[in-house]
Order: C-alpha cells, then sequence, then structure tokens
C-alpha cells in the first residue's frame, strides 16, 4: 500500500514541477510563424502558412500561460527555486521573448494589438534582464558547470525588441535593448566557450542548448538592419558569424540524435529559424540567389524540425513525460 501512495504523489502534483522552459515551445512556434512570414516576401503561396502557425502559436500561448499561471498560484515555492536555480533562472525570459515574438507577428495583422503587447513585453524584457543580471553578479553558489548557452537567452530576448520596435517607431528604445543585447551576448560568449573548451562537458539533457550560440548574431543581423536599413561590414560580420556558430553545431548532430527528447529540444527551434530569416533578408536586400537558397533549406529543415518536436511534445504529455520531478 505504501509504494502505491508514495509512486503517483508526483503525478498528482504534476503542475508543482511543469518546467517554466515550457515557454520555449511558444518561442519554436512563433519564429516559424515570422519565418514563414519572411518567406512569403520571396514565395506568396506561403502567406498562409504564417497566418496558420500563428494561429496555433496563440492557442499554446494561450494553454501555456494558463497552465504557468496555475503554478504560479498554487505552488509559489517552487516557482522560487526555478528563479534560484543556476540553469533554470534564464529560462524565464522565454516567456518576454514568446510575447514579443508574437507582438512582432502581430504587426501586419493587429497593429494596435501589436503596440499594447510589444510595450509589455518589452517592459517585462528589460524588468527580466536586470532582474537575471543582478541574480548573476549576487549569487556566490554559482559555478562554471553551472554556465550553458542557455544564459544568452536573456540577451537574445533584448535584441529581439528591435524587431517589433523600429515598426513601431520606437527607435532609440530598441537602440537601447540592441545594444544591451549585443554587450552582454560578447560577454557571455566569452565565458560560454570558456566553459565549453576548459570544462567538463555540458550534460547531456541540455546539449540542445548548444545550438542557441547561433541566435544572437542571427537575429542581430535582422535587427541591425532594421535600425539602420541596411547591410553594411558589421550587418556582414554578424551574418557570417550566424553561419560559422551553425557549422559548430552541424557537427554536434550524431550527438544531439542520440539523446532522449527533453524540453531542451525545443531550443533548436528559435535559432534556425532566426538563421532562416537572417539568409533570407540578405538575399532579399541584396538580391543573392544563394542566401535566399539557404535561408529556404533552413525554412524547411525549421519546418520539419518544429512538427517534429511538437509530435514528441505531444506524445511526451500523454505519457506523463512532462511535469516530472528533476
Amino acid at each position: 500500500m505504501q509504494s502505491q501512495s508514495v509512486t503517483p504523489s508526483w503525478r498528482a502534483n504534476r503542475l508543482e514541477f511543469i518546467p517554466i522552459s515550457l515557454f520555449a515551445v511558444l518561442m519554436g512556434v512563433f519564429q516559424l510563424g515570422l519565418t514563414a512570414d519572411t518567406a512569403a516576401r520571396i514565395w506568396p503561396f506561403l502567406a498562409v502558412m504564417g497566418d496558420l502557425v500563428f494561429g496555433l502559436g496563440l492557442g499554446i500561448f494561450v494553454m501555456v500561460g494558463a497552465i504557468y499561471l496555475a503554478k504560479i498560484i498554487r505552488h509559489p515555492a517552487a516557482v522560487r527555486a526555478e528563479w534560484n536555480h543556476p540553469v533554470k533562472i534564464a529560462f524565464f525570459a522565454t516567456a518576454t521573448i514568446a510575447l514579443l515574438l508574437c507582438a512582432t507577428a502581430l504587426l501586419t495583422r493587429a497593429p494596435q494589438v501589436a503596440l499594447v503587447l510589444w510595450l509589455i513585453a518589452m517592459l517585462g524584457q528589460g524588468a527580466l534582464t536586470l532582474a537575471v543580471i543582478t541574480s548573476w553578479i549576487s549569487h556566490r553558489a554559482f559555478e562554471m558547470g553551472h554556465l550553458t548557452p542557455a544564459w544568452f537567452i536573456p540577451a537574445v530576448g533584448n535584441v529581439i525588441v528591435p524587431l517589433g520596435g523600429t515598426v513601431l517607431g520606437y527607435q532609440e528604445i530598441s537602440w537601447l535593448f540592441f545594444s544591451g543585447g549585443m554587450v552582454f551576448w560578447l560577454v557571455l560568449l566569452v565565458l560560454v566557450m570558456n566553459r565549453l573548451m576548459f570544462h567538463d562537458p555540458i550534460p547531456a539533457r541540455l546539449l540542445p542548448t548548444l545550438v542557441i550560440l547561433i541566435a544572437p548574431p542571427a537575429v542581430g543581423f535582422v535587427a541591425y538592419v532594421k535600425l539602420t536599413g541596411g547591410i553594411d561590414p558589421f550587418a556582414r560580420i554578424l551574418l557570417y558569424s550566424a553561419y560559422v556558430f551553425a557549422g559548430l553545431v552541424v557537427l554536434q548532430v550524431p550527438k544531439l540524435l542520440r539523446l532522449p527528447f527533453v524540453l531542451s529540444f525545443w531550443a533548436l527551434s528559435f535559432p534556425v529559424g532566426a538563421l532562416a530569416v537572417a539568409s533570407m533578408t540578405y538575399g532579399q536586400i541584396n538580391a543573392t540567389a544563394a542566401h535566399q537558397m539557404i535561408g529556404a533549406g533552413v525554412f524547411v529543415l525549421l519546418t520539419l524540425l518544429v512538427l517534429g518536436l511538437l509530435q514528441r511534445s505531444l506524445r511526451a504529455a500523454l505519457r506523463g513525460e512532462i511535469g516530472q520531478p528533476d
């Protein structure tokens, strides 16, 4: 009788163990929608796909938001534990990033709604960035082994702000967030590369976060082009840096394929989408077929990736594999 009462205890309180990283699902879905919108400027028939994916993203956003809000209300101690965790704290920014991406997707669909959501997400992202960095510099219990590419997430969130901010007319605020994001990307890049080269390997369940290395320069390129209105040498440095990191990540694919599915695999989707958008944006501005085809190829990869991740996530949810204690 004891084994029957103890074994399902965590199942009864599964809500307590729902991870903040669940919002990374939304980052991947909304990024696929934005990538489809970008591709539709070259291949107009893809506009329908952008609308469909955006609708799917809204549905998932409502569901995930409601689930995590229930966790905040019913299990505040568990939320505080995630905030105090050296790795999980970075994933809190996935919520504001998802909202920023949602607002960006709404710019051409519902501009007034986009403005409200963008303002909320921008303020939330700014507050989260300051809070997370304050935690990093004042928390003496952190060790080098706690550092992973997931720490890039708050910095990447800042660079996303200009994607909608420039369209909405908030030029100076967009430059502010872009500057902060790029500076902390460079700082964290040095720390992360030091950790990867000279310390113990990243745990297997966090290995997919290596793909996040692609995101800052890829998103940074798109944001910089929107801020400046063109492509200059610095923009090229950002794009081709993203290609270099993509090459490094490709070499890790055999390891990734051997890993069992965990939610951290959603870390693959947003950077891949950002790389596709960056490539297609460069190809459109400079009329280079090679960059457009690279972007198209990465877009196809992203579509297959998101479909696969959705299928694996749904299967994991039905099996009760999401919401387990660490």
